[in-house]
C-alpha cells in the first residue's frame, strides 16, 4: 500500500470537486442571482477574476481539509466518516467564504444571501462527498476481500488470543488484519497461538518487532488474570506509531477515551491516541507562530531594555542557554535572560528557590514577573515549544522524576510550553517533590487539551504575571 498515492487521490479529487463546485456557483450567480437584482440578463462571461478564484478557491478548500485531518491515514476512511467530515468542513468553509467574499454582493433582498450560501454549500458538499465516496468504497472493497490490509500483531498467546484470531480469520468480510505473529506476556505461559502464528518474542523486544515486521496494528488479547498488566502494556506501546485495539471486556479498566472500531464481526475497542482533534492541532500551532512573531516584533524595545538592565546589573552574558527535553524525548536549548550570577551552578544541576542568593538584583524581578522567560518566544516560533504546554525539564531531573512517577513520560507527547496549568497553579518548582506535585496538573491538562483550555491558561498567566506572583 502506498499511503502518499492514496492521499494524493483524495487531494486531486477534492481539488477537482472544489473547482467544479465554484464554476457552477459562478454560473448560478450570473444566470439567476444578478438578473434578479438588476432585472435583466447580465450574460455569462468568464473574466480574469473568475480564473483567479478558480485557482485560489480549491487551494483554500484543500488547506481546510488538510487541517481537518482528511488526508491522514487515507486507507482507514469509512463512508460514514467521510460524509460527516465533509459535511462539517463544507459548512465551516462556506461560512468563511460567505463572510469574506459574498457578503458584499449586491442583492435584491436578504433572502438572496440564503440562496447563495445554501447553493454554494450544496455544490461543495455534494461534489466533494461523491468523489470521496468513490475512492473510499473502492478501498473498502479491497480491504474486505483481503487484497490489502494492515500488518497486525497479537499480544497474548493463550486460549483467548487463539479464539479471537480464529474469529477474525474466519470472517467472510475482512477487517483488514494481516497477522504477522504473536508475542507472549510471560515466557512461561501456555502458547496456544503457536499452532497458527509464528512466535516473535515477548514484550521486552516489542519495539524491535514492530520495526522489523512493519506492524501497523496491535491487538491485545490477554486473559482475565492478566488484566493488571494492561496499563503497562499500553504504556510500553506509547511511543510506537501503531493502532492499539483490545477486547471489549477490558473496557472497564481503561482510562481515557475509547471508541468501537468495527460494527460487524469480532468487536474490538480502539484506544484513542489523539490528544486534540487534527484541526485544533493545526490551529494551536498557527496561534503559536502568530503570537510569538507579534511579540518578538512589537516588544522588541522591551527586549532591548531588559538586555541592557541585565548587562549593567552584573558581569556575564545577557542570555542563558540550557538544554531541556522536548516532545518525543528530543533535547533542545531553551533561552532565558540571565537571572543568576556567573558560575552559580557548579557541579550537579540545581533548582532555584525563593530566597536563592545566587540570583542577581535584576534577576529577582525578572523571575517575579516571569520576564526572564520571554526569549522563549523564539523557541515557540521555530517549533521547539508552544505557548501552552508542560514546562520542559532537564534530563537530570527527569531521571529522578521517573523513579517516583513513571507517567511523566506522558508529558513528552506534546511540545513543552512557556506557561502551563502546573505553572499557573503551582509556580516554579524548587525540588523534585514539587515537580511531581506540579506534574498532576500538567497530566490533567494533557488529558483535556483544547484551544479553549489554552486560552484560559494564557489568561490566568497574564493575571499571575501582572500580579507579580512568580517566584
Amino acid at each position: 500500500m502506498n499511503k502518499k498515492l492514496q492521499a494524493l487521490k483524495y487531494l486531486i479529487t477534492d481539488g477537482i470537486a472544489a473547482a467544479g463546485a465554484w464554476t457552477l456557483f459562478f454560473v448560478f450567480r450570473k444566470e439567476y442571482i444578478e438578473p434578479e437584482k438588476y432585472g435583466y440578463d447580465i450574460g455569462l462571461h468568464f473574466d480574469s477574476q473568475f480564473y483567479i478564484a478558480l485557482f485560489l478557491i480549491p487551494v483554500f478548500w484543500l488547506l481546510l481539509y488538510w487541517s481537518a485531518g482528511a488526508y491522514r491515514e487515507p486507507y482507514r476512511h469509512t463512508r460514514l466518516r467521510d460524509i460527516i467530515r465533509t459535511f462539517n468542513t463544507s459548512l465551516f468553509g462556506v461560512l468563511v467564504l460567505f463572510f469574506v467574499l459574498l457578503l458584499d454582493d449586491e442583492v435584491s433582498s436578504y433572502k438572496t444571501y440564503y440562496k447563495t450560501a445554501g447553493t454554494l454549500f450544496l455544490l461543495q458538499f455534494l461534489f466533494t462527498v461523491i468523489g470521496r465516496l468513490l475512492i473510499t468504497t473502492q478501498t473498502v472493497k479491497l480491504v474486505r476481500s483481503r487484497r490489502i490490509g494492515f500488518n497486525t500483531l497479537i499480544i497474548g498467546s493463550q486460549q483467548k488470543a487463539l479464539s479471537l484470531y480464529n474469529e477474525l480469520e474466519g470472517e467472510k468480510l475482512s477487517q483488514g488484519y494481516f497477522f504477522r505473529g504473536y508475542i507472549q506476556i510471560d515466557k512461561n505461559e501456555t502458547a496456544a497461538m503457536g499452532a497458527v502464528l509464528p512466535y516473535l518474542g515477548d514484550m521486552g523486544n516489542i519495539a524491535k518487532i514492530i520495526k522489523q515486521k512493519n506492524i501497523k496494528e496491535i491487538i491485545i488479547a490477554i486473559e482475565t488474570s492478566e488484566h493488571s498488566l494492561l496499563n503497562k502494556i499500553i504504556n510500553k506501546l506509547d511511543d510506537e506509531d501503531v493502532i492499539i485495539k483490545i477486547l471489549p471486556d477490558m473496557y472497564d479498566i481503561l482510562t481515557g477515551s475509547v471508541k468501537m472500531s468495527h460494527l460487524f464481526g469480532a468487536p474490538l475497542i480502539e484506544v484513542s491516541r489523539e490528544i486534540m482533534p487534527p484541526w485544533q492541532v493545526v490551529a494551536k500551532r498557527q496561534m503559536d507562530m502568530a503570537v510569538s512573531l507579534i511579540i518578538l516584533l512589537l516588544f522588541s524595545p522591551l527586549y532591548i531594555i531588559l538586555a541592557i538592565l541585565v548587562k549593567l546589573d552584573s558581569k556575564g552574558p545577557i542570555f542563558y542557554k540550557q538544554e531541556r527535553i522536548g516532545r518525543g524525548n528530543k533535547p533542545f536549548y531553551i533561552y532565558k535572560y540571565r537571572t543568576m550570577k556567573v558560575g552559580a551552578e557548579k557541579g550537579k544541576p540545581q533548582l532555584s528557590s525563593s530566597d536563592d542568593d545566587r540570583r542577581t538584583n535584576i534577576g529577582k524581578y525578572l523571575r517575579k514577573y516571569r520576564l526572564d522567560e520571554i526569549p522563549q518566544f523564539w523557541n515557540v516560533l521555530i517549533g521547539e515549544m508552544s505557548l501552552v504546554g508542560p514546562r520542559p525539564e532537564r534530563q537530570f531531573f527527569i531521571d529522578q522524576i521517573l523513579e517516583k512517577a513513571p507517567h511523566y513520560n506522558h508529558l513528552l507527547k506534546v511540545r513543552p510550553g512557556i506557561t502551563s496549568w502546573g505553572q499557573v497553579k503551582y509556580g516554579y518548582a524548587e525540588n523534585v517533590d514539587q515537580m511531581i506535585e506540579r506534574l498532576k496538573f500538567d497530566t490533567i491538562y494533557i488529558e483535556n487539551m483544547s484551544l479553549a483550555l489554552d486560552f484560559r491558561i494564557m489568561f490566568y498567566t497574564i493575571v499571575v504575571v501582572f500580579g507579580g506572583r512568580g517566584k
